[in-house]
């Protein structure tokens, strides 16, 4: 078992950034391939974006590519998003997951953990 918990949402303006981390506990997060989801109010969890295990691959979704960046600390047993630009559009709640499968897996949204999820809220 690895617990997954997110931190560093909060509320902001259009076009500032946030950096959200992820602290995986229980086990080793290099053991994972990691990832970010993203619900709004309303609407379905959606894939965000994805690191591979050792950091040497990642994957984004169409509509955050380019202006969204993951990364992670292995030794810190934690996973970065940073969010550069932000729009209104990208208010949701974002979480952490986890994979023990090979990382690509994640773009399908099926992750064997998930933290609890972290408020991103962007006004105009």
């Amino acid at each position: 078992q690895v617990q997954l918990v997110e931190s560093g949402g909060g509320l902001v303006q259009a076009g500032e950034s946030l950096r959200l981390s992820c602290v995986a506990s229980g086990r080793p997060s290099s053991a994972y391939g990691m990832g970010w989801f993203r619900q709004a109010p309303g609407k379905e969890r959606e894939f965000v974006a994805a690191i591979s295990r050792g950091a040497g691959t990642t994957y984004y979704s169409d509509a955050v590519k380019g202006r969204f960046t993951i990364s992670r600390d292995n030794a810190k047993n934690t996973v970065y998003l940073q969010i550069d630009s932000l729009k209104p559009e990208d208010t949701a709640a974002y979480y952490c997951a986890a994979t023990q499968r090979t990382t690509g897996t994640l773009e399908r949204g099926l992750p064997d953990y998930w933290g609890q999820g972290t408020r991103v809220t962007v006004s105009s």
